[in-house]
């Protein structure tokens, strides 16, 4: 109320002192001369006409700006709206979203945008709020509103300045409303922005949530990868353990020892720790050298790790994938067998991983189904994102060589 009653008040001193002034100068210039008897009744009955003019249009402009923000105070009475807006994006993002609503808004034109210095300028067509389309006319462009947005970086956020006004002077505020035009923009303007920061995080939100979906999905998989233990493999190990038990003991009990040892490694893990090379190479030389024993001289291994590169952390069972698929596409449906490769070397910040053999190759007849190989690219993808790569290619003279990059956690700042 207070503020209802300084603005009816300010705006009517305002056009009485206007009107006071005028009819001063008019009764000067055009009645004395004639020697006119008797004005006074004539700007009396005008001022009071005047008065209640200007009384109505404050109140349009007080029932206005209630319909809007159901709140009358000095700042949403006001012509010009200011507004400061925090947004946690950097500057472009932040540039490009108050550029979008700004040029969404109705009537914005004449827009201007200035990307390196930061600023936004448009120019708003009012009509009125109580007129339909355009205001056309010599007044139109007196009758106009105009937009500056600033944003101002603040490290990982930013901040938003925006000024909605008339375009007009700042002492024509004394004598005019708006009519709420101006709250109205800005606004509109807040809204919008809140808008698009609300979506943008729900679209984060909702790929944080496929990627942890996703996760514990492959997590779910590892559970069941180490959980599998192949049952031909098992069987045939068995069987060939119970044969050397009668003709060769000590085999039998090598052929035992690594069983339990590779059986131990595949048990599945309560968390979702990583494993180190070390561990994933003892998990492989456990189920080579039972291969090995069955295949006899069908088989052989080459592994090449420096010590320093033990510790590295890995994904668990990555390694052993890798080595499954080399044994059973490539190796065992080839007469003669052949020769598995595991080599590591560090280079930069990373590390490759690679296992090779001289098997059967790409054929048709060699080739699995892909699903472990589709595994290990995600949960590269999953564990490292770009950091990571795998490829595989065909090895010379024959056979499959197949790589894991991934950072090496044993330096100080690498990737994790």
């Amino acid at each position: 109320m207070i503020a209802s009653a300084l603005l009816i008040t300010r705006l009517l001193t305002a056009w009485f002192f206007a009107y006071f002034l005028f009819c001063v100068t008019f009764y000067q210039v055009f009645l004395r001369p004639f020697e006119v008897d008797h004005p006074e009744p004539f700007f009396v009955i005008a001022g009071f006409a005047g008065m209640a003019a200007v009384v109505s249009v404050v109140f349009s402009h007080l029932g206005r700006v209630r319909l809007l923000v159901d709140e009358l105070n000095a700042s949403t009475l006001s012509n010009r709206q200011r507004r400061r807006i925090e947004i946690p994006l950097d500057a472009n993002d932040a540039f490009a979203l108050i550029d979008a609503a700004i040029c969404e808004l109705p009537g914005a034109h004449d827009i201007e945008s200035a990307r390196d210095s930061l600023q936004v300028r448009a120019k708003v067509k009012r009509a009125g709020p109580y007129q339909n389309g355009d205001e056309e006319g010599r007044f139109a462009r007196n009758r106009r509103n105009q937009i500056l947005a600033t944003v101002t970086p603040n490290g990982e956020a930013c901040t938003i300045s925006l000024v909605c006004e008339p375009e007009r002077p700042a002492w024509t505020d004394a004598f005019l409303v708006d009519h709420g035009t101006n709250l109205e923009n800005a606004e509109a303007i807040v809204r919008a922005v809140t808008r698009r920061v609300g979506e943008r995080r729900r679209g984060e939100q909702a790929s944080v949530q496929q990627t942890v979906t996703e996760k514990e999905l492959t997590q779910a998989k590892l559970s069941l990868l180490h959980a599998q233990v192949e049952p031909h493999f098992l069987y045939n190990t068995l069987a060939s353990a119970q044969l050397l038990t009668r003709t060769d003991p000590a085999r039998a009990d090598d052929m035992l020892g690594n069983l339990i040892a590779y059986l131990r490694y595949s048990l599945p893990r309560t968390d979702n720790a990583m494993s180190t090379l070390g561990v994933e190479l003892d998990r492989a030389r456990a189920y080579l050298d039972i291969l090995k024993i069955r295949m006899g001289a069908r088989l052989n291994c080459q592994i090449e790790v420096p010590d320093e590169l033990l510790s590295v952390q890995v994904p668990p069972m990555m390694l052993q994938t890798l080595v499954e698929n080399a044994i059973k596409h490539g190796l065992e449906p080839k007469s003669g067998g052949g020769t598995v490769w595991i080599l590591a070397r560090a280079f930069d910040q990373a590390v490759s991983i690679t296992v090779a053999d001289d098997g059967r190759g790409f054929s048709a007849e060699g080739g699995g189904t892909g699903i472990g190989l589709r595994n290990v690219r995600e949960r590269l993808r999953l564990a490292y994102g770009a950091a990571a790569s795998f490829a595989i290619v065909a090895n010379f003279p024959s056979g499959v060589a197949a790589t894991i990059t991934v950072p090496n956690s044993t330096l100080v700042g690498s990737p994790a």
